[in-house]
């Protein structure tokens, strides 16, 4: 009988350990180089769809990489959800209202700090600490960044998914295949390294994939 207790006593104590955090964490880095501000109506579609998502305790960011993206300036618009559904919802309205703000006022940036960005991203990510952390990438891959400006620098992503949206062909990749296709290996390649997934979505109709 002795015995029999003290393995309830056991399974009991290893059935109470730490609280596992169930929120998410969602950060939206949008290009605004050149042409790609042309883009900005399919990155208000990824946002909205992201928004009805999100629940109550999760946190949501969406911020432009341009010439140098490692700033909290750059984020357009964050929150995080009120347990109140009658809160969550203003506070999504809120946030709709701050990403047409800035969609109506963007203009093309002669740079793309995608690292800059990314930076950004985990820093303001692993403040939050949400239980599931999840970066989008709304650009063509291709990072241009302003002379003077250091990005070599290792990223550390473990515990955080990466997805990248809207990987649209450039010019040069109709003439040259292999650019596209060499950015998105370069790219998968630095994300792993730093102990991040990565992925690929360019069909927005589609969604469903990006988040559970």
């Amino acid at each position: 009988m002795k015995n029999c207790l003290t393995l309830c006593l056991l399974f009991v104590l290893t059935g109470c350990g730490e609280p596992v955090a169930r929120n998410q964490g969602v950060y939206m880095l949008i290009d605004t180089s050149g042409t790609y501000t042309e883009e900005l109506g399919k990155a208000q579609q990824v946002i909205n769809f992201t928004l009805a998502r999100l629940n109550p305790g999760d946190t949501f960011a969406v911020a432009s990489i341009n010439t140098g993206s490692f700033s909290e300036k750059n984020i357009h618009a964050k929150v995080t959800f009120d347990d109140k559904p009658s809160v969550a919802n203003r506070q999504k309205q809120a946030f709709q209202q701050s990403i047409d703000a800035f969609v109506k006022s963007a203009q093309p940036a002669a740079y793309t700090d995608i690292t800059g960005g990314l930076l950004q991203a985990v820093e303001f990510l692993n403040e939050k600490q949400p239980g599931r952390k999840t970066i989008l990438i709304f650009s063509d891959l291709k990072e241009e960044i302003k002379q003077g400006y250091n990005r070599d620098l290792p990223l550390s992503l473990n515990g955080f998914d990466l997805i990248a949206l809207n990987v649209t062909k450039l010019n040069s990749d109709n003439v040259d295949p292999g650019e596209y296709l060499g950015r998105l290996q370069q790219w998968q390649e630095k994300v792993e390294q730093g102990g991040g997934s990565w992925r690929v979505v360019n069909d927005l109709e589609r969604l469903e994939k990006i988040l559970p």
